[in-house]
């Protein structure tokens, strides 16, 4: 049988039926020209469907959800939350790979189908992080497309043996090497920067950065991360997550690093921080920068907040900018959606003949309100088959859409 969905809306404000065949979407026909359908059919009587979304950046090994609720124990200090996630993570009643499977299921009822989390790799528990969520990609490669940043949480020159350990992260599965403050961690931005493009360029990955350096020093960090993305030829794959000091300069300054950012393809990541000011995210569009967003820290020991999903994020983020008219919540959405694709060097689909059959259902009549409400997603489908329902995910796995069908 080749399910049908009628009274589809799409983003244009279309209404048509949708016919799904092999986990793809065979065809989309205006309902005012659709025949009677031959099969059955479920009718979403003008429910907005929308592309699944991305995720730029979550940390999967650091949550807490599947367990009770943990008060907040860390101070307000970088330094406190990373000590505090050392001394408590280890003991916790749950594995890794456990919770990280809570936040992937819960990502994926929200209607995200893409997350690349970035993955705790230090001296003091070595891989273990990595292995845990490594399982949990496995256990759910019909949930999620799911790409892993080896992060050197406790930095890398002053930690001896992360290098080494970041390369064999990557030899072990991870997608991309990660890197954090350069100056201010390590106060070697020559050693550690060196060190990851170096493993990077050699495994044939991409690099993605956490950067919460501010003012002069941060955008001295995003010159010599432009510069060893043009000398390595890496344009495209290098991703800067946070670039709080973009929002730190005078907007001459911020410019001039958006130009340097663009020339070297070199990609932004927000999660819209309120401890900082945003940085300009439509300077850095308008000037060719990649610009795309995720949730960040979600429910775990550096942040009690957040819900996994995307769609409430930008339009956090889209608050946070002061974006107000329709056109500017498009560009919201764009990024959790093509930016993010593009970020990520993944394909963006769409809603389109041809495309996978990956969607979700809100009740919504345009992009714009769907992203100001955020409303629950009515149904979640990833390449044909149904992972979640009205904001649950399906009991006993996913299911085939045919059976939902039959089932209305």
């Amino acid at each position: 049988m080749t399910p049908h969905i009628d009274n589809a809306r799409l983003a244009d404000g279309r209404l048509v039926r949708l016919s799904l065949k092999a986990g793809r979407i065979d065809a989309i026909v205006p309902m005012e020209h659709a025949p009677a359908a031959t099969s059955a059919a479920l009718d979403l009587h003008g429910q907005l469907v929308l592309p699944l979304l991305f995720d730029g950046h979550l940390h999967l090994d650091k949550t807490l959800l599947g367990l009770p609720w943990m008060p907040h124990a860390a101070g307000p200090s970088r330094e406190s939350r990373i000590d505090t996630e050392l001394h408590l993570m280890p003991h916790l009643p749950l594995s890794t790979a456990e919770r990280a499977g809570h936040l992937i299921r819960a990502c994926a009822a929200h209607g995200t189908g893409t997350l690349r989390t970035h993955v705790d790799v230090e001296p003091r528990n070595g891989l273990k992080a990595l292995e845990g969520v490594l399982q949990a990609r496995a256990d759910h490669r019909q949930w999620m497309n799911i790409q892993i940043v080896a992060f050197p949480q406790t930095g890398v020159m002053r930690s001896p043996g992360t290098l080494a350990l970041l390369d064999a992260a990557v030899a072990a599965g991870a997608d991309l090497v990660g890197g954090i403050d350069p100056c201010e961690i390590d106060a070697d931005p020559k050693g550690q920067l060196d060190g990851i493009f170096a493993i990077a360029e050699r495994r044939g990955v991409g690099v993605d950065i956490h950067l919460h350096e501010g003012g002069e020093l941060g955008l001295f960090s995003i010159r010599e991360i432009c510069q060893r993305t043009r000398a390595l030829g890496m344009q495209g794959k290098v991703t800067i997550s946070h670039g709080f000091s973009l929002g730190h300069v005078p907007e001459s300054r911020a410019r001039a690093s958006a130009t340097l950012m663009s020339d070297a393809g070199v990609h932004l990541l927000t999660h819209g921080a309120a401890s900082h000011p945003l940085p300009p995210l439509a300077l850095l569009r308008e000037h060719g920068v990649t610009v795309f967003a995720g949730n960040d820290n979600v429910r775990d020991i550096w942040s009690p907040y957040g819900t996994g999903d995307a769609l409430e994020r930008a339009s956090i983020i889209g608050w946070r900018a002061d974006w107000r008219t329709d056109a500017q919540m498009l560009d919201a959405f764009d990024l959790v959606t093509a930016s993010a694709a593009r970020a990520m060097g993944l394909p963006f689909e769409g809603i389109a003949v041809g495309a996978a059959a990956s969607f979700f259902v809100v009740d919504a009549g345009s992009v714009a309100q769907a992203l100001g409400a955020h409303p629950v997603r009515r149904m979640v489908v990833r390449e044909g088959v149904v992972l979640a329902h009205n904001g649950v995910v399906c009991e006993g796995g996913p299911r085939p859409l045919g059976e939902l069908v039959r089932a209305t």
